[in-house]
């Protein structure tokens, strides 16, 4: 727009002039044509200073309101473009600036504003280091064990020397789809119960269960497991066709000239368990043998957490053709499990780390 040489005021000035003035000698006075009079006339006629400076703060308002208004429909019609796309990541947002700014010819500023983007994110280049020894040494992990989460393998990660975040491994751990699914559904107590109290020393207390698995040919066998409620340590895994209480009574004496006698000793009312010869045996050997109520697993929640862990990445992973190859394996898996797997509950240790055991006991019960 041309800017005229008067001003609001100066031209309110001249119209008052004009009383008694003719137009020609105005013009001639200052300099106009007598159409700028009757210009000026029109649209100044009659009005005050203040009222000239309120019309020119009215028309600046106006003219304001109406880019903001011709910006609002333009930025909602580029928008729309964008519908049905969610900017939640930076990558999607800065895609969305780029459409914007190539596809509308809106600049970088003003598409960020639309976008509700920063435009230093916008601008932002990132360094990320290479993790390609990191990522590939992840990955053979977790094919090894193939039923670890992220935490386990953090840990696993760390004691070979790799100073990485957590945060950093699970963002790889979920690029390479490394997550472990959960096999089956899980059962929810309903209901308050009186929390477990926790042993404090070893050989306070020991938990006794029985799980069973089937060879590849289709014979059934069974293994008896007795975990360390404080420890965590596995003491023994004995497989067998059928373990009868005498037997049991049998693999506890066995462990106890080994490690020393329990105060007492939790299991459920499994046939075993009740039997006379465990009766017997508790009996000779003053240890406390304590019964869970019936169905209710939870009061024996050690080795059930235990046989979880057994079932899902030992026996659920492996197949048997002989009972010879699976006490080996057993054998073998139990000094894994005390010596390398890293326990949550024991601040990501294992129980020879908490609790190193005695050079002279027997490592494969």
């Amino acid at each position: 727009m041309k800017r005229t040489r008067f001003s609001e005021e100066q031209i309110i000035a001249i119209l008052k002039e004009h009383a008694g003035v003719p137009v020609a000698e105005l013009c001639r006075k200052h300099g106009v044509s007598d159409a700028s009079i009757y210009k000026w006339k029109a649209r100044f006629g009659g009005m005050e200073v203040s009222g000239a400076k309120r019309l020119r703060t009215l028309e600046d308002e106006n003219s304001r309101l109406k880019r903001m208004l011709a910006d609002a429909m333009l930025d909602n019609a580029a928008l729309k473009d964008l519908l049905g796309k969610k900017l939640v990541t930076p990558a999607t947002r800065r895609q969305a600036v780029r459409h914007l700014t190539q596809q509308h010819g809106m600049s970088e500023r003003r598409a960020c504003k639309a976008t509700g983007f920063s435009r230093m994110s916008m601008r932002y280049q990132a360094q990320r280091r290479d993790d390609g020894v990191l990522r590939n040494r992840m990955k053979e992990l977790a094919h090894e064990r193939r039923r670890f989460g992220y935490r386990r393998l953090h840990v696993l990660l760390r004691r070979e020397g790799f100073g990485v975040n957590h945060k950093r491994l699970f963002r790889m751990y979920r690029e390479e789809r490394l997550g472990v699914r959960r096999r089956g559904g899980r059962r929810r107590a309903i209901g308050t119960r009186a929390p477990m109290l926790l042993p404090l020393q070893p050989n306070e207390r020991w938990s006794l269960d029985f799980v069973s698995d089937q060879l590849t040919d289709g014979r059934r066998f069974r293994v008896l497991t007795v975990v360390d409620d404080c420890t965590r340590e596995c003491l023994t895994l004995v497989a067998d066709t059928s373990l009868s209480g005498a037997q049991v009574a049998r693999e506890l004496d066995a462990l106890i000239s080994a490690r020393g006698k329990p105060a007492m000793i939790v299991s459920d009312n499994g046939s075993e368990f009740t039997s006379n010869a465990i009766l017997t045996w508790a009996d000779r050997s003053r240890v406390r043998w304590h019964y869970i109520a019936p169905g209710k697993p939870m009061q024996n929640a050690f080795i059930e957490s235990f046989n979880g862990r057994l079932r899902d990445e030992f026996l659920n992973e492996t197949l048997f053709s002989t009972l010879t190859q699976a006490r080996a394996q057993l054998a073998e898996w139990r000094v894994d499990y005390n010596g390398a797997r890293p326990h949550s509950a024991l601040a990501w240790q294992t129980p020879y780390a908490r609790d190193p055991p005695d050079p002279e006991w027997p490592q494969c019960l």
